[in-house]
């Protein structure tokens, strides 16, 4: 399982970098703290799956881009 949080991390690390958004403007969409976007990036955490669709909403991609 934590592979699969290292991959989602590094998915959505690529894709939050590439559409030059911060950690901050996605913890603000989600109603979170800047950290626990961190720990997701980190690979560090297991978000929930309504979780991982919100980052995916706010990302403007769909859950599969973040979970390949």
């Amino acid at each position: 399982m934590k592979n699969e949080s290292a991959k989602l991390g590094l998915n959505l690390k690529r894709i939050r970098t590439k559409k030059a958004i911060s950690q901050g403007d996605i913890a603000r969409e989600l109603g979170v703290s800047r950290g626990f976007v961190s720990t997701i990036e980190n690979g560090k955490t297991n978000p929930t799956l309504s979780t991982i669709a919100k980052l995916a909403k706010a990302l403007n991609v769909s859950t599969n881009e973040l979970l390949k």
